[in-house]
Order: structure tokens, then C-alpha cells, then sequence
């Protein structure tokens, strides 16, 4: 196996704007509907608020942040605190509506870009007190769209309705189970319609019977295949490479020495496509847990991301909100997979389907993940992968269940 160095990550997924002013014109369009509703502050976002004003780190960071970023150039929709915050809390009512040219699924991302990318913002994005306090804060977004007002937008009005011609054919809506003859389609939700299911057959298991061929745990576009992954590395610097105690956690040492010196196969969902994870391999869950972490954080080494953090994908992996799987194969030559979930941004709700002792057969449903884009990793022991059948960055989505890697 070779290691594939991933030059240009923008827009892995088809997901984001080519255009970089794309972003402040969909923050500005954010910032004027909010505008118009004026909605009390959330509960969760007066909390937030508090929590920046009390702590001085939090505040002179934010400040300084939002400054940075305009003397940088960028178009931002605030100038201050309040009107950020203003901003956070009109978002918690909103549903995501179908579009080619904005940032999908992820608004919050859109109001915060340039001020995550910027030296106090790296470091405002990192404090384990405010990343707490934003899952609160996200967590209320997700009771809107569980709610039937989230469904403003499934429909087939065109350009904004998820039905309508262009949306249909832009997430192959007639590859899922849906009802035209009921409100929504038939979903409940936004949520419900984000996490929709294929109909029956429509992802075919490569070699179920085969122990030997690893499958594709999600609808994804590859984004490294990184041989001889270090126990500890430092995921923060150029590169980004993956180091696995942080990636599991420190408490899970022992689970991490398992891996060492293993592969790690990443790749990038697209908020168009399934969010639904399926088991790699047939085997029984040997562990599942989640790891509370950061939201909107980057890693300064990745550069300004127009649409941050998607180029931070392999840092991500050791610092933000993800669920962690592993299976023990039946195949005793492979022995574990792990199989980590990573939310990004607005991603912060990874759920998992399955429990310890159970036992999964390839192609099974372990979880799916909530609203927005995110991104996933597989990891395998020492020595196991003889080679991968998808190249690192080729831009093209892996379906489902489709072939990924041999074994030795």
C-alpha cells in the first residue's frame, strides 16, 4: 500500500459552493430572515451567551476573532457578540432547503466560517466549556428539525423544495423509500427525510459470503488511505496524521494498541447523500461508545477553509464529536475494525443502532448520523490489508456496500 497525499480537499462530496463568496451571501440571506422573525433567545443560546461574557478567554477570543476576520477581507453578517448571537438563536428554527449553491444542511457553518480560520479563532473553537455548551445549543436545533415545522421545505416548489426536479435528481430521490401521495413524502421531518432509507436491493452487498472483501461502511467520496497509523502523532501539524490514543481516547489505550502500525481508510459524506453506516465486515460488537469533542474547531495547518472544516478531516478525527464502533470479525486473520463516526460542524448527533455482544453481518446497520455533512473513518489492524480498491481524493462517491479492500 502506498500513502496518498491529499493536495486540494475542497468540496469532497459535491456538497460545497465553487464560489467562496457563495458563503457571505448565504450568511447574509440567513442573517435577513432572522431579521424579519425575531424569535426570544433559546434557553441553550442565553446560556451560550452568558458563558462568553463571563469568561474573559471566551470573549476577548470571540472579539478578536471577528475582528481578524474582517480586517482579513471577509464579508461577515455581525460586527459583535450580540449580533452573532442573535444569529445562532434564529438558526435553531430553520430547516435546511435544497440548493446547488450554498452551504447544504449547515447554516451555523455558514455564519462562522471566517472566523473559525483565524488565529483567536482556533483558539475559541477549541475550549472544552464552550464546545459543552454547543451541544446544548445543536441539540435544540435537533428537537426543530425531529418536529413537523422542519418539514417547510420537503416539498416539490422548486428551487428550494427537496422534491423538486433538479433536488430529485441531484440526491437520486427515487432510489429511496418515499410516498408522493402523502404530506412530506411521507417523512415526518427533516430528520426523518435526512436519514431516509435505499429501497430493497438498491445496494447490492459485494460478496456477502466473502470474508476476505471489506465493504464500504457508508455512501462516501475517499478522503486518505493512510498506511502504518502511529499510536501517538501529531494530528495538528501539517498533513494531519492520525493518531489513534487520541483518536480513541486516552482511557481506551489498550483498545488503541490494537491498531498500531495499522491502516485507516477516511472518507466524506455528502449532506445530498444516505447517512445511514453499515458493518464493514461480519463480526460481534466488541465495543461502542461515544467521545464528546469540538464542533467548529480547524487545524490551523490546513490553511483558510472556504467552508471550514471540511479541510480538517484527518484532525478531526482525534478532536470532534464522534461515536467509535468496533467489530471483532469472524474472521480471526482480521481480528477488530474499528469503525469511528465523526460529526462535523452542525453534525453533532451520532447515533448507534447497535450494542455490545450483538452480533452483525456485513452489510448491517450500525447508526446513522443527523443533518449536515460528515465524515468517517475505518481502521485495521496490522498487516491485514493487502491492498485498497478505491483511491484516496478521486472525487467519485462510493456507494454503499460496495468494495473497498482485500485482505491478505
Amino acid at each position: 500500500m502506498e500513502t496518498v497525499t491529499v493536495k486540494k480537499m475542497h468540496r469532497l462530496g459535491h456538497w460545497l459552493p465553487q464560489d467562496r463568496g457563495v458563503l457571505s451571501v448565504f450568511a447574509q440571506r440567513i442573517a435577513e430572515h432572522i431579521a424579519d422573525e425575531s424569535p426570544k433567545l433559546n434557553p441553550e443560546v442565553a446560556k451560550l451567551e452568558a458563558l462568553i461574557n463571563s469568561d474573559p478567554f471566551l470573549r476577548m477570543n470571540l472579539i478578536l476573532a471577528i475582528n481578524q476576520a474582517k480586517n482579513a477581507g471577509h464579508s461577515l453578517p455581525y460586527s459583535n457578540i450580540p449580533e452573532l448571537i442573535s444569529l445562532v438563536n434564529g438558526v435553531l428554527t430553520m430547516a435546511p432547503s435544497f440548493s446547488h449553491s450554498e452551504l447544504v444542511g449547515c447554516p451555523l457553518n455558514a455564519i462562522l466560517d471566517w472566523i473559525m480560520c483565524v488565529p483567536a479563532g482556533y483558539e475559541f473553537f477549541r475550549s472544552r466549556q464552550l464546545n459543552r455548551q454547543l451541544k446544548l445549543v445543536l441539540n435544540e436545533w435537533k428537537k426543530f428539525l425531529d418536529s413537523a415545522d422542519s418539514g417547510v421545505y420537503l416539498n416539490s416548489e422548486s428551487p428550494k423544495g427537496w422534491f423538486c426536479e433538479q433536488a430529485r435528481e441531484t440526491i437520486h430521490l427515487d432510489e429511496f423509500i418515499y410516498d408522493e401521495s402523502k404530506p412530506f413524502y411521507g417523512f415526518t421531518s427533516w430528520n426523518d427525510f435526512f436519514t431516509r432509507h435505499f429501497k430493497a436491493g438498491m445496494r447490492p452487498i459485494s460478496e456477502p459470503d466473502n470474508n476476505g472483501v471489506i465493504i464500504s461502511a457508508c455512501e462516501a467520496t475517499p478522503y486518505r488511505i493512510e498506511p502504518n497509523a502511529k499510536l501517538k502523532d501529531r494530528f495538528w501539524m501539517k498533513g494531519q496524521p492520525y493518531s489513534l490514543q487520541d483518536i480513541f481516547t486516552a482511557e481506551k489505550l489498550d483498545l488503541a494498541q490494537n491498531f498500531e502500525n495499522g491502516s485507516v481508510y477516511q472518507a466524506f459524506l455528502s449532506a445530498y447523500n444516505y447517512h445511514r453506516w453499515h458493518a464493514p465486515i461480519s463480526g460481534t460488537i466488541v465495543d461502542v461508545y461515544s467521545v464528546d469533542g469540538t464542533y467548529y474547531s480547524e487545524a490551523e495547518s490546513a490553511g483558510a477553509d472556504p467552508a471550514g472544516p471540511n479541510d480538517s478531516q484527518g484532525y478531526l478525527t482525534a478532536v470532534a464529536a464522534r461515536m467509535i464502533i468496533i467489530i471483532e470479525s469472524d474472521d480471526e486473520k482480521i481480528g477488530k475494525v474499528a469503525c469511528v463516526f465523526v460529526g462535523m460542524a452542525e453534525v453533532s448527533s451520532c447515533i448507534s443502532s447497535v450494542k455490545t455482544g450483538e452480533h452483525v453481518v456485513k452489510g448491517q446497520e450500525l447508526g446513522y448520523f443527523q443533518f449536515g455533512g460528515s465524515t468517517h473513518c475505518l481502521i485495521f489492524q496490522k498487516d491485514v490489508i493487502d491492498f485498497f480498491t478505491v483511491k484516496a481524493f478521486s472525487g467519485e462517491i462510493v456507494k454503499l456496500n460496495s468494495a473497498i479492500a482485500l485482505t491478505r
